[in-house]
């Protein structure tokens, strides 16, 4: 890196922060907390737990959110004044000292950056997810287990716990369908990327041919809703079936009809539940389950409403090519980026290709 190159990337750097400080307004965030913290000194307040809870969450994320703005804000204008007195005096090892941390600095805006692209209501919340195998049997069944594998290391990762609700496994391999929640902080905010068709190619492990095969599995990807939200879904638009529960860690297999499936016939989304023995608890998560659905459903209703171009991101559309074979290489059709370490964004380092897509559709809106 030379001076010019710095400049460069300290004005974009400037520029990213001055769009930011668009979204935040950091003068009336701060007027917003003062309001908060006086509404607190009220005693009565505090009888309303709800209330109480709500003001304080939205408080913590504000604070948070300035926090970040002023860290990042100060580090960039410390590097700018810093490298205009190394320039003015020649001080060349000053100079080379900030272009070596140069990294450091971009990827304290990006991480702001990223922070505020995971600020809307529904980004805190979090993930209910289901992945489906496409056509082809055992290879697509296969596929489906490997990106549970995938997500289930990138929450161990992210430091997120997760609930299985129903696995199915498939006949000879791999899975034929699963649906879990992830708890912690943004999981919705970045599993959201995930939604959409994944496609495999490689050199099959079935195939005693050695043939390259094309796989497809689809991943869906709802916000838990809380108590604030609620979807009225008439019964006659619902059909509950009962089943004996399956599959891995099932030690009531086929003693009780404990599984819950419920189809939503208007829309023909089915969910289903197996972790607990009860069919009670069962059901009442199912019917959980299936409202984020239609919730997550409507989203995307309004969000291609509101669009005046196609969305890529909708069920139904490819977002990502995970290629293995003749050559090594993953690609988000959103971001328009190439990852060569498909190793290790197979075994749940997908965080960058997520910050990467959510970087690129806040570019395009």
């Amino acid at each position: 890196m030379d001076s010019y190159e710095y400049m460069e990337l300290l004005k974009n750097l400037k520029n990213k922060i001055e769009n930011i400080i668009s979204i935040i307004n950091p003068t009336k965030a701060q007027e917003r907390i003062d309001e908060i913290e006086e509404l607190q000194k009220d005693p009565s307040l505090w009888s309303d737990a709800k209330k109480a809870g709500a003001l304080n969450k939205e408080k913590t994320k504000l604070s948070n959110i300035l926090s970040s703005y002023e860290k990042a804000k100060n580090g960039l204008y410390d590097a700018k004044d810093i490298f205009e007195l190394a320039q003015d005096e020649n001080d060349h090892e000053t100079i080379n000292s900030l272009f070596e941390e140069s990294s450091n600095l971009e990827n304290l805006i990006t991480n702001f950056e990223i922070q505020m692209m995971l600020s809307s209501e529904d980004d805190g919340k979090n993930a209910i997810v289901s992945i489906h195998p496409g056509a082809g049997g055992t290879e697509s069944n296969d596929w489906a287990s490997m990106l549970y594998r995938m997500y289930l290391r990138f929450s161990e990762r992210m430091g997120y716990k997760v609930e299985t609700l129903d696995f199915q496994e498939g006949e000879e391999a791999g899975l034929k369908d699963v649906s879990f929640i992830v708890r912690g902080e943004n999981a919705y905010g970045y599993l959201k990327a995930e939604n959409g068709i994944h496609r495999l190619v490689r050199t099959s492990p079935f195939d005693s041919a050695g043939r390259r095969h094309t796989s497809f599995s689809s991943v869906m990807v709802s916000p838990e809703l809380d108590d604030d939200i609620q979807i009225d879904i008439e019964e006659k638009d619902i059909r509950f079936d009962y089943y004996r529960a399956s599959g891995a860690g099932g030690q009531h297999v086929n003693k009780t009809e404990s599984a819950v499936r419920i189809t939503h016939i208007p829309t023909g989304i089915v969910v289903q539940c197996q972790n607990d023995r009860s069919q009670h608890k069962n059901k009442a998560t199912a019917l959980k389950v299936l409202q984020s659905r239609l919730y997550e459903l409507e989203l995307e209703k309004q969000n291609t409403e509101n669009s005046s171009q196609k969305s890529d991101i909708g069920w139904g559309h490819q977002i990502r090519s995970y290629v293995l074979f003749p050559y090594q290489q993953v690609k988000d059709v959103r971001s328009n980026i190439a990852y060569s370490q498909t190793d290790a964004i197979l075994d749940g380092d997908i965080k960058k290709v997520i910050e990467d897509v959510l970087i690129a559709q806040k570019s395009n809106k």
